[in-house]
Order: C-alpha cells, then structure tokens, then sequence
C-alpha cells in the first residue's frame, strides 16, 4: 500500500442516480417485514433481487432462498422475488394454503397487466427481453404456453414471421438497453406497422436513469466500474452503455474485494456507478479501496433526482 505522499493521483466520476431503485428497496423490506412478523425461517423463491451481498444480509437474518415452492415446508411463509412469477407459482402457493407475499416490483406488474390486455384482445404478443432471466420467464408465465413470442435481437426481429400481422403488441423487460431496445422496436414498428405497444414505455425509470448517467461521464472516463451481480440485467446493461458511449474500458465487480487493482493501471478517471440491485454500503466500500490507494478526488455527476417509493402490501403495514 503506497503512502500518503507516494499515492498517484486519481479522479472519481461519481453517476448519479446509481444503486438501490424504489422496487429493490421494497422488496428487501417485505422480506424483513415478513422475517418480523412470522419469524425465521421466511422462505423467498428465487433471489429476491440479484446481489449477493443482499442476499446474504437477508439469509443472516434468517431468511431461506428456493427455486421452486416444493423446497418450502408446509406452514411457512413464502416471498416472491422481484423480478415477477408465472401465475402458475402463487396458484400453487394457493393451492398449498401457504402464507404468500409477492414482492414483484410494481413496474414488473404493469408489464404483467400489459401482456394480460393485449392477449385478451385477441393479439399476439412480442416480449422484448433475454431468455431464461426470471423477469421474462414470469412475464411469458402471465399466459399459456406459446401465446408470448420472445425477440432478444434486432436479428431475430427482422426474421420474426407472425400469422396475423395486423393484431400484434409488444411489451419489453423492464431492465433491458434503452438504445438497443428502441432499435429492436423500430425493426418490429417498420415491419408491422399496426403494431401495438405500452401508452408508457416499459423499461423502468432507474434502468433509465442509470444508464443516462453512464452516459453522461462515459467520454470522459479512462475505466468505469459497475458494482452489480453478473446476473443482473441492469448492470450487465450498464457495462454495455458505459463501452458504446466511449468508454471501452469498462467492467463489472461485485465489491471492493473482488477488484483486480492491475485494471486500474493506466486510469486517471475513473468513472463509478451501481446496478439497480447494488447497495450504496458498496459504493462506499469501493471509494474507501480507491482512497487507500490513490489520492482521490471526486465529482459526483448528476442527471436527474429520483423520489419514487412503492408502497408495501397491506398486510405487512402496521
């Protein structure tokens, strides 16, 4: 560790907003609100949202994450993740007489309902978004099998073949590329041109933000570091944003300790930002890593304030 006279200089591009978005914060604080009031074990299917540090909070606290509801015994509570389920999850739930809390974030819901409006219209639905990612796999579990098409690229959406062109809609993830999902719907919009979509657009406003923000320090940075989960979709985006806005050196770390110091050789500017899921604790942890090494300076770039807040269930408000 150099001393404080040998530190090499180093600025630090602060993106703001970063971190915790309102439909995070919500469903980390039903799961405590569940832990309080039927005490551990609280049973949470799939993780409630994509970092592990979260996780591991929660679970220290008594929680227990499963992938499916056959790994929660009878009689004890279970939270729906985030990131949304397919109907057939709190049928089951029902079904079993269990204790259920669904902490779906409220923009996934909207998604949901969407999808649910257009199909009882008689359209077919066009999902934007990556296969396998819990958010998608919930939002095609809204309906029968097959009634969902899935389109991950501007590749696929060229080659997509629809029976009836004319009774069609499109609904996104919520966390996806704000540029590369435009470009995918302008592919479907020219294609089919009486194409259905959201009055507002789905992707969530701090996916939104974030990547805003990225966007606005990304020329002036020679390395930018996202914290987040490599199996967040909102920071895997950011990461992305951050090299198709000029920044080339750029990459994903879970926390200070995991950070390759070597990556920094070369860095004078260094740009800083969190994924949606990703606490501001770590944020921290990070600056306080930096500042042992270097001799930091900070400049916080700001585009936009943030003042969202979801409600909590009913049954957990006292």
């Amino acid at each position: 560790m150099p001393s404080a006279a040998a530190k090499p200089p180093l600025t630090i591009l602060l993106a703001s907003p970063r971190g915790f978005c309102a439909g995070v914060d919500r469903a980390i604080q039903i799961v405590e609100r569940v832990l309080l009031k039927f005490g551990p074990p609280v049973y949470v299917r799939h993780e409630i949202v994509h970092n592990r540090f979260v996780v591991e909070n929660l679970e220290a606290k008594g929680a227990i994450f499963v992938e499916e509801l056959d790994q929660v015994p009878d009689g004890r509570p279970v939270v729906f993740s985030a990131h949304g389920v397919p109907k057939a999850v709190p049928a089951e739930a029902a079904r079993r007489h269990m204790i259920h809390v669904d902490a779906t974030c409220p923009l996934v819901s909207k998604v949901h309902r969407e999808t649910e409006r257009h199909h009882a219209a008689g359209r077919t639905v066009i999902l934007i978004g990556h296969s396998g990612h819990p958010e998608v796999v919930g939002t095609m579990g809204q309906l029968p099998p097959g009634a969902v098409i899935l389109v991950e690229t501007v590749e696929q959406a060229e080659r997509l073949e629809i029976a009836d062109a004319d009774s069609l809609s499109f609904v996104t993830q919520t966390t996806l590329s704000v540029d590369d999902t435009a470009q995918i719907v302008a592919v479907l919009q020219r294609r089919f041109p009486h194409l259905n979509g959201p009055k507002r657009e789905d992707i969530c406003y701090a996916t939104t933000n974030r990547q805003a923000a990225v966007k606005a320090i990304a020329t002036d940075c020679d390395g930018l570091i996202v914290i987040g989960a490599p199996n967040s979709s909102n920071s895997m985006r950011l990461v992305e944003v951050a090299r198709a806005y000029g920044c080339p050196k750029a990459t994903l770390v879970q926390r200070a300790a995991d950070m390759d110091w070597r990556w920094l050789d070369g860095v004078w500017r260094l740009g800083i930002t969190a994924g949606a899921s990703a606490p501001e604790l770590l944020v921290e942890e990070l600056l306080a890593a930096c500042r042992a090494r270097y001799a930091v300076t900070i400049e916080e770039v700001r585009v936009t304030d943030e003042n969202t807040v979801f409600r909590l269930p009913r049954a957990l408000v006292a």
